[in-house]
């Protein structure tokens, strides 16, 4: 292919990605699918090789890209498969996402020509807290665990020993319904795009798509000073006891490759914060995405010169039962900073500090009872993002592994028993510098009926830092009525209490000019 025509074919598998998105939000029934856009959707070669994802969120689409080759391998797929599956220690992220994967076949030959997929958060996915993010001690606290598990077979649904929360009389419905229909389309749209190329120039598009990514890759690292580059960060705590709780990263950069050997992290924690190395590997494949230009293509070449080093039974190599349900938000989050503090000591021009560090999660609900219905709500909060060495940090945006959105207000009060009294800046929470840090965000819920909320919260005792001189930004804050509540905490409120969610700073760059 010349380069006009590798560009196009880009485009046009990215824009069935993209189609697969709009369907899914589009039919979707919560607020945290359609209006937060909690999802992400990808297509795979015949292998589980990564050639195409959309703009969705970095912490999904890393994970499946690290994952998919092992998943898909292990099955006889046919025509007409979806697969289902949120277990963390088989390719999934945390309980609430979802993956659903169909594989895609020639319709006149039946020859396997790859694999679409997407995942979306379930603020629901069978925990007794409402919002299935508790402050969890084992997996099985989390929700249903749904190891890689057939939803349909064939084109006929598995009804038989699968029961989601969202199935009704044995029959889809909701957001799982959506899930399949973004696939259905995913499967048709690739189909007929095999069809216009021809199976040999489809094949051929993907490897040198991939070619293509690698030498991109291989072009950035060549551009960075060789040598090892360490930083080490700390997580508030687990909820459960655990305090201060190391990520450490040491970044070797050759000539042609990378590697982040992240293995002087702590064991694994009592608490949440736990991951599955897939997460790790989204986090770290993120950041070295960030390093290259914006027209590298989204698939496995870009990856191939970067190697990752865990420990076994660590917090970013916890193994089963351990609790994750916040390893993939909190602590995902926290990896980038950690391995844009050691670049930062490689390119010194070109990383910013540390963001907000947390995605400041927050769900609540109330279960099924005498005269109630069970409803479940969950959502991140924006931060304050660091300064670069170009520019301020930006204000109020959901930063680095989640790409979401907040969830609109007229949305939110509209579904749920809640009523938001504020939502404004932070103002002053960044640090200051050359180059400012962006503000955190502050937002305030009434509840108008009981209901048991989940908070899952960092940086609210250690600061993100700023750099080369920059002041680090304001520590978040959480408070009940006016008193203040820790970083994870479990509790029931009443009709007229009031929750007020204060999100982080990003840190400062650089030292400000006296003149300014």
């Amino acid at each position: 292919m010349n380069p006009i025509q590798l560009k196009l074919f880009a485009s046009r598998v990215t824009a069935v990605c993209d189609e697969m998105g709009l369907v899914l939000r589009r039919t979707a029934f919560s607020p945290n699918i359609k209006d937060r856009l909690d999802f992400s959707c990808a297509l795979f070669d015949r292998k589980g090789g990564l050639f195409a994802q959309a703009a969705h969120i970095p912490v999904h689409l890393g994970s499946m890209a690290y994952a998919m080759q092992g998943i898909v391998g292990e099955l006889d797929w046919q025509a007409g498969d979806m697969l289902v599956l949120n277990d963390p220690f088989m390719g999934g992220t945390h309980l609430p996402d979802v993956t659903v994967i169909a594989p895609v076949f020639d319709r006149d030959d039946n020859v396997l020509l790859g694999f679409v997929a997407n995942r979306a958060h379930h603020a629901n996915i069978g925990c007794d807290s409402p919002g299935s993010m508790p402050v969890s001690s084992t997996l099985d606290e989390e929700g249903l665990v749904i190891p890689p598990t057939w939803l349909l077979r064939g084109g006929r649904l598995q009804a038989h020993g699968l029961q989601l929360p969202d199935m009704e009389g044995g029959k889809l419905s909701g957001d799982f319904s959506a899930q399949v229909g973004a696939n259905q389309i995913g499967v048709l749209r690739l189909q007929e795009l095999v069809g216009r190329l021809g199976f040999a120039s489809f094949a051929e598009g993907i490897e040198n798509l991939n070619a293509y990514a690698d030498r991109i890759t291989a072009q950035a690292i060549s551009e960075l000073t060789p040598g090892t580059y360490e930083f080490e960060d700390f997580l508030d705590d687990d909820g459960l006891g655990a305090r201060q709780i190391r990520l450490a990263v040491s970044l070797r950069i050759d000539a042609d490759s990378i590697e982040l050997d992240f293995s002087d992290s702590a064991p694994q924690v009592p608490g949440n914060l736990n991951c599955p190395e897939s997460v790790v590997a989204a986090a770290s494949y993120y950041c070295i995405r960030c390093l290259l230009p914006d027209e590298a293509p989204a698939c496995a070449g870009l990856f191939r010169r970067v190697r990752l080093v865990t420990r076994k039974a660590s917090i970013i190599n916890a193994e089963r039962p351990a609790a994750v349900a916040a390893g993939n938000v909190e602590t995902s989050t926290r990896l980038v900073d950690l391995v844009f503090g050691a670049l930062a000591k490689a390119v010194p021009d070109r990383i910013p500090a540390a963001s907000q560090g947390t995605m400041n999660n927050i769900a609540m609900g109330q279960v099924a009872g005498p005269g109630r219905k069970r409803w479940d709500y969950y959502e991140t909060l924006a931060g304050g993002v660091g300064g670069g060495p170009h520019h301020a940090g930006l204000d109020g945006v959901h930063s680095h592994m989640t790409n979401t959105l907040n969830t609109p207000i007229e949305s939110l009060e509209m579904h749920y028993p809640l009523r938001v009294r504020r939502y404004s800046l932070r103002r002053h929470s960044g640090g200051s510098g050359r180059h400012r840090g962006g503000d955190g965000v502050v937002r305030e819920y009434e509840f108008l009926d009981s209901a048991q909320v989940s908070l899952l919260t960092e940086r609210r005792l250690g600061v993100p830092w700023g750099l080369h001189g920059g002041a680090p930004g304001a520590v978040g804050q959480n408070a009940l009525n006016g008193k203040p509540l820790p970083g994870k905490c479990e509790f029931a409120v009443s009709p007229g209490d009031r929750l007020r969610i204060e999100t982080p700073g990003g840190g400062g760059w650089g030292i400000r000019d006296a003149a300014d």
